[in-house]
């Protein structure tokens, strides 16, 4: 069957759509285009959601994407006219990240970006859609002397180490990906997000900056995993919502970093938090997790020439926001920390 675009609106389909990112992503799209967000609350969080629930462009599916799906079968997705319509682009963010579920989710980690990218691929095929898969910085392992990371680097993963089931799954949806646009004619992109942090990620997930102003809010000691003189970069949600745009509307398949090149010391980010939410704490020092690796500073050079993306919202302000989303949700503190 032929699928012709018949409604004023792009059908876009968002997997992963309640999730930190995705949800952000769901909102900016709703300006132009009809949203199907697919998500099983295994890490998303319906919050995220509630308010796009009441646009009338915007239909939820609550799905496993490791099982296939018919979109055609949901009455739900009828005023879309999917029937007839089909897709015109699928996003795929569906995958937990927090360091955390690496040994929660070991396994549903990696049949996410094994089966779950695979079913996503094959609508794609089906619709004629235009693809992009979000994948990490992670693939490149830890960084070599300090060196940028860039999209020709292979990089090096311990395939069975504590981290293996996020570094390799995503691996393998890369090639994965880059397969099916080879084999079977779909226009993919990939981006490979560096850190990123903004309002909506969940406290006390085990990433960096939540957990730093999760402590900060509660006025207590700030804990630096490894050395405070480790690096990291950290790129402000709008913005990485800007760079997954402007990929998708690229004219040619291809990989592409998008995040911060510029890198912050893990006890400067610490005391910047500490001085913004006005905590009378201090930061400590800790050993390193088995799951946490070295992160690496991204080479952005290919999305400025091709995509004219580079992140524009300072640090500073970042913090600022995200911090204002803690203090708004202190619910999300949980009941250790916010007692």
């Amino acid at each position: 069957m032929s699928y012709t675009k018949i409604l004023d609106r792009s059908n876009v389909l968002v997997a992963g759509g309640a999730g930190f990112i995705g949800s952000h992503l769901c909102d900016a799209l709703l300006e132009k285009n009809n949203v199907i967000c697919i998500d099983n609350f295994i890490t998303g969080q319906e919050e995220n959601i509630d308010l796009l629930m009441q646009n009338q462009n915007f239909k939820f599916i609550k799905h496993d994407l490791i099982e296939p799906i018919d979109l055609e079968a949901l009455p739900e997705l009828e005023v879309f006219k999917v029937k007839y319509q089909g897709l015109q682009q699928i996003y795929n963010l569906a995958c937990p990240t927090s360091p955390k579920e690496y040994h929660h989710l070991p396994i549903e980690t990696l049949l996410t970006n094994s089966q779950g990218t695979r079913n996503l691929l094959d609508l794609a095929v089906k619709y004629k859609a235009r693809f992009l898969h979000a994948s990490s910085a992670s693939i490149y392992g830890e960084p070599i002397a300090n060196q940028k990371f860039k999209e020709a680097d292979w990089g090096s993963i311990d395939p069975v180490g504590p981290r293996s089931c996020y570094n390799e799954g995503k691996r393998f949806a890369e090639s994965l990906v880059v397969n099916y646009g080879n084999y079977r004619s779909v226009d993919f992109r990939i981006a490979r997000i560096f850190n990123t942090f903004g309002p909506r990620m969940k406290l006390q997930d085990g990433r960096m900056i939540p957990d730093f102003i999760a402590h900060a809010l509660t006025n207590q000691p700030l804990t630096i995993y490894g050395s405070p003189e480790e690096i990291s970069t950290y790129c402000y949600v709008s913005d990485m919502v800007d760079g997954l745009l402007k990929l998708m509307d690229h004219s040619g398949a291809g990989v592409f970093n998008l995040g911060s090149p510029e890198a912050y010391k893990m006890k400067d980010i610490a005391q910047m938090i500490i001085d913004l939410t006005g905590a009378k704490v201090s930061f400590e020092e800790a050993e390193a997790l088995p799951y946490l690796a070295k992160q690496g500073v991204p080479d952005i050079t290919l999305a400025k020439e091709q995509l004219g993306w580079f992140p524009l919202t300072k640090l500073e302000d970042g913090l600022r926001a995200t911090i204002n989303y803690g203090n708004a949700h202190e619910y999300v503190l949980g009941p250790k920390l916010s007692a």
